[in-house]
């Protein structure tokens, strides 16, 4: 009878932890918090800072280039005092003032092509912005569901180490009755000594997988709500 109260035991044991195993993470999941956590990330992440620096760069580049066309034009002038005695610059100008207007032929030519070479690095920084914001955003979504793992695992952990502990008063009261053999005693003490040592492993996977995603958020979780 002993033997059989003890497999019983053992056996609605394995029950529930089967049960325990069969949640899903999705209830846990909360995607508009995601979305906060996300915008966090791209609002503090150092390197997302970066490159955004690199696309206001080439912008004004862009600028640059276009008022770089004003080069193109030289415009000058010369003036002659009337009391002067030098020989007049030519007959044809008795004026005072004398105008030049000049074009570069040269850089008219070149300026085109340095605006489409302004723009094409612009176009570049915004596409590495692009995919590194891709790849954050991507990043952001692993690390929040592995932390929201963990928590789920140490949820269903922390289920069962009370069950090992229900069971073990149990069997601890059976045996005292004598109706319990000391080494079914023992196995559940070792069981109960396993299911602690998991479920404080597990909670250092819980802290450590919180620790990962917040080095991305660049603040605590609990601050961001």
């Amino acid at each position: 009878m002993p033997i059989k109260h003890a497999a019983f035991g053992l056996l609605l044991f394995l029950t529930i932890q089967s049960a325990h195993a069969q949640e899903s993470l999705s209830k846990d999941v909360d995607y508009a918090y995601l979305d906060k956590l996300i915008a966090v990330c791209k609002a503090n992440y150092p390197k997302i800072k970066m490159y955004q620096a690199h696309v206001n760069a080439a912008e004004t580049g862009v600028r640059k280039a276009k008022l770089s066309y004003f080069d193109i034009f030289n415009f000058s002038y010369l003036y002659v005092p009337k009391n002067d005695r030098a020989t007049p610059v030519s007959a044809s100008f008795p004026f005072t003032y004398q105008f030049g207007f000049f074009v570069n032929i040269g850089a008219i030519l070149q300026k085109p092509a340095m605006v489409k070479q302004a723009k094409s690095e612009l176009a570049s920084a915004e596409y590495d912005k692009q995919s590194f914001d891709l790849n954050m955003e991507a990043e952001v979504k692993k690390r929040y569901f592995t932390y929201i793992q963990k928590k789920a695992v140490y949820r269903v952990r922390s289920n069962a180490a009370l069950d090992v502990e229900s069971m073990l008063e149990s069997v601890k009261k059976r045996f005292e009755m004598g109706q319990e053999t000391l080494e079914k005693y023992n196995q559940v003490l070792v069981m109960q000594t396993d299911h602690a040592q998991n479920l404080l492993n597990t909670e250092s996977e819980v802290l450590i997988a919180k620790s990962s995603l917040e080095e991305l958020l660049g603040q605590k979780l609990e601050d961001i709500k």
